[in-house]
Parts: C-alpha cells; structure tokens; sequence
C-alpha cells in the first residue's frame, strides 16, 4: 500500500483580536527547547506570521489522522506558550502587513518578486503519497490533472482577503497563481521530459523550485499535490489525503495499464482552477472527464466514482463517502467561516470560530478495524440528485 503523509500550513493568531501575529521564530524556539521526544516536525515559512506541520509517512489513515491531530495539537500549545494561537484558515481575514522571515532564501525570494512575496500570507495542504520511481511518478502527474479542480473545492477555506469578503471560496488560489510557475501543466509524457523542462525553467534564473499544482518532490520518492486550501477542519485534511492517495493508485494503474492521459489543454484545466476557486462547492465545477460545467455534486460523485476502487482496497472508501456527504451537506471551511461572519458580524468573531473548529476533536473518533477513522456521517449517494 502507498504511504502518504500532508504539510499543513497555519496562521499564528491573536485569541481575542483575530490579528495574524510574527511569532514563528519564538514558536520554533519552544519547539526545539522541547528536543527530539515532542515527535512533531515543525518549519518556519516564508512569513513570520505562519508555520508548517508536516506529519511523518504512513501506510493507514487511521495512523495518518492521529498525526494531523497531534501536530495540530503540539503547535497550538506552543503557541499558547507564546500568547497565542494556530489557527487552519488559508488567508486572514483581517488585513495586515505580513514579516518576511529573514534567512537566505527567503530574503532571495522578495526581493525577485517583491508585492507577491510580500503580500503571500496564504496558507496550503500538500499531500505527498509515494511512488516507485520518476517514470511512475510522472505518469500520475499526467493523469491526475483534470481531477485536481474538485479537490481544490473540497478544500476551500479562504473567502476572506485584506479585511473584506473577496468574492472567492479560495482566494488563497489566486494569490498563489502570481507566483510565475504556479498552475495546471501540460501533459509531460516522460520523467526525461518533466526533468528537462524544470532545467529549463531554472536556467531562465526566475524559478528554482517550480510551483506546480503537482510535481515531484525534490526531496523525497513522492508525488506532491499542492492545490489544496488548509482545511478548517481536520476531517476534511483527512478526506484530502484519502482522496489524493486514491487518485495516484488509479493513475499509476492507468498508466501500468497503458492507457493514455487526458491531453486537455492546459489553459482549459485553468478555467477549472478558476471555477473552483471562485465557486468552490456552491457553483458549477468543470467535469474533469467532459470539460464542461457541471454541478459541483455530479464532479464530486464523479470523482468518487473514478476512485472507488482503490479507496475500497485501502480500507478508506465508508470514510471518504461518509466525509463527502458531510462536506456537501455543511459546506466548505469557506462556507463555514462566511456562516460564522453573518452570525457574529465580525472578523475577529471568523478567527475565533474557526480556532475552535481547528482543534476540535472529531465525534466518535474511534479508529476500527479497516485503519480508517469510524466518523459516521449519511452515504454520498443519498446527496447525489
């Protein structure tokens, strides 16, 4: 069974104000005063106001999920420690002036890019999940690209910007987008080919890590998918990672298989982007096997349906139905924090909620049998109209 493992990205807030706080450095410096035995792994980002999580690699959700929850849990008694709190919201809400972190590559990258660099508090999910080589690894990259839209509306968690509503369920993607290399790719066909173009791409002397919405890591045997909002609630982290694991199990089998990928143009899976980003799950999506509008339950059923029967063998398929039926039925984290707006009328009054909804320990969480988590929710198919 692949291993996967997430990097999830947080907001360093005030409790009482909502007010994104530059209290990385102090944060890491609780954290390495804690020595190995804390188990959680732990990494400043690009802005003093944010901080990574990032779990080790495993073989169960179940295992997976008690990760997220830990290190979600460590991070925030840190920063308790240091007057403050982690909170799981993709952009704040409040306006503010982000503090770059001063180290060699962060310096680097604002002053290339300046305003977008400056002004990148945003805050993400990637999901790695294990591949046997380049060659593979490439190969799923090339037939997971038409499905990576819904995931992003899954995951949706960032409709504020600046102080004001944006209009946006992810706003978080289209401030990521700036970033020169950031998007849907072609198709690329080959390992040799993925590696020449990122070559390519780093001779111009702009990019030197490429920002795609999917790539392979430099780092470790793995694919990883980075266009996900963090999730307000870690169930739906959990969902994520479930249904990214299932997308490269069916594409790597596609591709064992020899059926050849989608070669939608990438400019047509951009409007997709697009769509999610703007509707998330309130909207019409792109049907990632038509390429034309669909209602966001049919995209969604339809991604459940391409997966299904990788997420069964893995033991995740009643949990995945079960959260999706959850998350069409309650909404996104956008749609969640839009609630928590109209209820309390102010931003401050979003951050607390969604403090709350970080942290909070998901009912009837008790691992079964399969490795999956046992939440419970209605079957998918009851929302499917």
């Amino acid at each position: 069974m692949r291993t996967f493992g997430v990097e999830e990205e947080f907001l360093i807030v005030d409790p009482v104000n909502g007010v994104p706080l530059p209290l990385s450095a102090e944060v890491m410096r609780l954290h390495g005063a804690g020595g190995p035995s804390a188990g959680q792994v732990l990494s400043a980002e690009l802005h003093q106001e944010q901080l990574e999580v990032i779990t080790h690699p495993h073989g169960t959700l179940a295992g997976l999920a008690a990760e997220i929850l830990a290190g979600r849990a460590h991070a925030d008694s840190l920063a308790r420690t240091a007057g403050a709190r982690i909170v799981a919201l993709a952009t704040s809400p409040l306006a503010l002036t982000p503090h770059p972190t001063r180290n060699e590559r962060y310096d680097a990258l604002v002053e290339k890019y300046a305003l977008t660099a400056r002004e990148q508090l945003t805050c993400g999910l990637h999901v790695h999940v294990s591949v046997g080589s380049d060659e593979e690894g490439v190969a799923v990259l090339d037939r997971i690209r038409s499905w990576l839209p819904p995931l992003m509306a899954l995951s949706s968690n960032s409709p504020f910007w600046n102080g004001r509503d944006s209009g946006y369920a992810s706003f978080r993607t289209q401030a990521w987008n700036r970033w020169s290399s950031a998007g849907p790719m072609e198709v690329f066909g080959s390992a040799r080919a993925y590696h020449s173009l990122v070559a390519d791409l780093s001779a111009t002397g702009v990019v030197v890590n490429p920002d795609f919405d999917a790539r392979l890591s430099a780092r470790h045997p793995t694919v990883e998918i980075r266009v996900s909002d963090v999730c307000l609630d870690p169930r739906d982290t959990v969902l994520i990672a479930a249904l990214v694991r299932a997308l490269v199990e069916t594409a790597a089998r596609e591709w064992e298989s020899g059926k050849e990928p989608d070669g939608v143009p990438a400019i047509i899976l951009r409007q997709g982007v697009w769509m999610a980003s703007r509707w998330g799950l309130r909207g019409e999506l792109l049907h990632p096997a038509t390429h034309r509008p669909d209602t966001a339950r049919r995209v969604i059923a339809a991604l459940h349906d391409h997966v299904r029967d990788a997420l069964e063998e893995s033991g995740d398929g009643a949990y995945v139905e079960e959260a999706l039926e959850r998350i069409l039925e309650n909404g996104t984290g956008a749609a969640r924090q839009r609630q928590a707006h109209v209820r309390h009328g102010r931003l401050a009054d979003v951050v607390t909620h969604a403090i709350a909804l970080t942290h909070q320990e998901p009912a009837g969480h008790h691992p079964s049998g399969n490795g999956s988590p046992s939440w419970t929710w209605k079957p998918l198919a009851e929302a499917v109209v």
